[in-house]
């Protein structure tokens, strides 16, 4: 299955960066600010690949549904914006992992749901993105994850076959859309897959605990 690959797409946040520490600031900045007391990074990391959505929910119970919700997103976006290369950082074995793709002449890039608005400052901030060759964010296209448009987009700009992609990410949306788009799929279980995660019914081809052990799939190590 990992064999003939061409390219390698990743998510972003919890599987090539730990943006945890930047998105937990952001909300919790809004917790401080109306007095509220604050509250761990213990506590909103778990829940950091959901976003703003994640985020207000763990600062302040709320959910999409509730009416303050979209005032609280638009504050909690433009606090992170203000803070999103603080203190986010590349997980540890990224950059070996990236280095060992480009010698091997893999294509590689990201398909994230963070809309362009955050992604393309935040890539073009870190030099790990130098050398990723496509990166398409939750508005690129008109679905995001768990839709499988967001990673067909990726394989038509690298010019590769989906078959011939893989996709690995921290969250079963990511195992939906990567089936969904004919990629073999991998399970980055070093993300935030949050406590109730049962990474066993994602139905994932397979799962590394750390960002090097890809290469023991595509038989590089």
């Amino acid at each position: 299955m990992f064999n003939d690959i061409d390219a390698v797409l990743f998510d972003l946040d919890g599987t090539l960066i730990d943006s945890a520490p930047d998105l937990g600031a952001a909300a919790d900045k809004m917790r401080t600010d109306r007095g509220l007391a604050s509250l761990p990074l213990s506590r909103y990391r778990p829940m950091a690949g959901a976003g703003a959505r994640g985020m207000i929910g763990i600062a302040f119970g709320l959910t999409p549904d509730d009416a303050g919700f979209p005032a609280l997103k638009e504050e909690f976006f433009a606090n992170y914006e203000a803070c999103m290369t603080a203190r986010t950082h590349v997980f540890d074995g990224v950059a070996e992992l990236i280095a060992r793709i480009d010698q091997a002449g893999l294509k590689w890039g990201v398909v994230t749901n963070k809309s362009a608005r955050f992604t393309l400052p935040l890539t073009q901030a870190m030099p790990l993105f130098g050398t990723a060759q496509v990166i398409v964010s939750g508005d690129t296209t008109p679905h995001a994850k768990p839709h499988p448009a967001p990673l067909l987009e990726a394989a038509r700009q690298l010019k590769v076959a989906p078959q011939r992609c893989i996709y690995v990410g921290d969250d079963e949306r990511d195992m939906v859309a990567g089936r969904a788009a004919g990629m073999p799929t991998v399970v980055a279980a070093y993300g935030y897959l949050g406590p109730m995660a049962d990474t066993q019914g994602w139905q994932a081809d397979a799962t590394i605990a750390k960002p090097m052990s890809l290469l023991d799939l595509l038989r590089m190590a």
